[in-house]
C-alpha cells in the first residue's frame, strides 16, 4: 500500500523553470484542448524561466499571485490568481492547470482550495472568480467542490486550442458557506 501523499502549493520561483517546463512538455497533448496556443519556446526550460520573470513582476506588483501545484514532492502543475483588483471590487480570477497523471485524484480541488484560503485569508479579497469551457465537466465540478456558483455564460470567451470558446462563468464570495 502506498503512503497518501499531501498536496500543496507555493509561489513559483524561477528555479521551477526546468521541471516546469518537463511537466509541460509531457503534458501538451493532454493540457492542449484547455489552453491557448503557445510558441514552441513556451515548452523549453528558458522559455518558462522567461514567463515566470515576467509574471513575478506582476506579483511585485500585486497584480497576480502564481503558485505550483505540489504532489509527492513534485510539480503537477500550476494555479494562479490573476487580475487582482483592489478598491472597492476587491476581486481575482483563478486559473489552474493540473498533469494527467494528477488528474481526477482531488489534486486541483485541494489546490484550489489552499488558493482560496490565500485569498480570503491572507490577500483579503471579497471574490474569486474562474470560467471553464462548456465541455470542461471535471474543472466544474473542482469549481463547485471548493463552493464557487455559477454565474452566467461568456460567448466565444476566450481563445483556446485555436478557436473562440463559450465558457461558464462562476464565482466564489469570501463569506459564501
Amino acid at each position: 500500500m502506498t503512503t497518501p501523499t499531501v498536496v500543496t502549493t507555493r509561489l513559483v520561483a524561477t528555479s521551477d523553470a526546468p521541471e516546469l517546463a518537463a511537466v509541460l512538455a509531457a503534458n501538451r497533448e493532454f493540457l492542449a484542448p484547455y489552453e491557448p496556443f503557445r510558441p514552441e519556446e513556451f515548452y523549453t526550460a528558458e522559455g518558462q524561466r522567461t514567463y515566470l520573470e515576467d509574471v513575478l513582476r506582476t506579483t511585485a506588483a500585486g497584480l497576480t499571485f502564481p503558485h505550483v501545484i505540489v504532489d509527492g514532492g513534485r510539480i503537477v502543475g500550476r494555479i494562479t490568481l490573476s487580475g487582482i483588483t483592489r478598491g472597492p471590487f476587491q476581486s481575482a480570477s483563478v486559473g489552474y492547470w493540473v498533469a494527467e497523471s494528477a488528474n481526477g485524484r482531488g489534486v486541483a480541488s485541494a489546490a484550489l482550495a489552499r488558493i482560496l484560503r490565500i485569498a480570503f485569508d491572507e490577500l483579503g479579497l471579497h471574490r474569486v472568480e474562474a470560467g471553464t469551457m462548456v465541455h470542461n465537466a471535471a474543472s466544474q465540478r473542482v469549481l463547485r467542490r471548493n463552493g464557487f456558483r455559477q454565474y452566467g455564460l461568456a460567448p466565444r470567451y476566450l481563445k483556446i486550442d485555436g478557436e473562440w470558446r463559450d465558457h461558464i462563468l462562476f464565482q466564489r464570495l469570501a463569506d459564501d458557506e
